[in-house]
């Protein structure tokens, strides 16, 4: 397999090694870098970076630490595939009956599993994954067309369960955001949903970034209670009237 192509750094912001941390982890989470992918030598990726060699060992170190990457003497670094379990529950949950993933049956499962997520998220992000939340953040906006909003959606959603720092939650929440995509994508049809949708990102990265674990799962808990509302109007619009039916 050949060395793969890493795009270069978008932001600068806090330290250099966090901001390498977060692209880097982005390119993995979003399948950019995927298993066994090789990565250009030391020398070749800060020179593509522009950063020094000392920054992007520290991201490397904190990358290998996580699981996510492996340096191999005279080899390389080597992107790594999950862990045996969180390929286990992936295959688990494919295999849920229809039935079982039932939008309702799933939206109820996400607001058992996401306050969680983001008290986890408050206790134990990094720099770097704040870095990553803000990123997504600056590029939403409510006049993004449905379908970007809705991908930035997504990806606030898993950088939050990437933030836990537990696998097997951040597998769980990538299976729950395909099942939802379908519904979800009627709460960023309008501009007042977009707008909802980026303010309670806000209010939960905030709470994070100020290791408040309580007032990060309440802002989760309303940020999934707006959705469900901006859902049920958007589609209580669309329906026909009794007149129509």
């Amino acid at each position: 397999m050949g060395v793969a192509k890493v795009p270069p750094l978008r932001t600068r912001a806090h330290s250099v090694s966090d901001a390498l941390v977060a692209h880097l982890e982005q390119l993995i989470a979003l399948g950019e870098l995927g298993p066994g992918d090789k990565l250009p030598s030391e020398r070749e990726l800060a020179e593509s970076l522009s950063v020094s060699r000392t920054s992007l060992r520290e991201a490397l170190h904190q990358l290998e630490t996580k699981h996510l990457i492996e340096r191999r003497p005279g080899r390389g670094t080597v992107v790594l595939a999950p862990p045996a379990q969180v390929s286990d529950l992936y295959a688990n949950l494919t295999e849920l009956a229809e039935a079982d993933r039932e939008l309702a049956n799933v939206a109820e499962l996400r607001t058992v599993i996401e306050p969680k997520i983001a008290e986890f998220a408050a206790l134990r992000a990094t720099s770097a994954d704040l870095l990553q939340m803000d990123d997504i953040l600056h590029a939403t906006d409510e006049n993004l067309l449905a379908v970007k909003s809705l991908e930035l959606d997504i990806q606030f959603h898993l950088a939050l369960a990437r933030a836990s720092h537990n696998p097997l939650l951040t597998a769980l929440t990538t299976m729950v955001s395909s099942w939802t995509t379908p519904v979800r994508k009627d709460s960023h049809s309008t501009r007042e949903g977009r707008r909802a949708s980026l303010a309670g990102h806000r209010a939960i990265r905030d709470a994070i970034e100020a290791r408040d674990p309580a007032v990060a799962a309440e802002a989760m808990i309303l940020h999934l209670a707006d959705v469900d509302q901006l859902i049920r109007r958007t589609r209580d619009d669309s329906a026909p009237s009794a007149d129509q039916a």
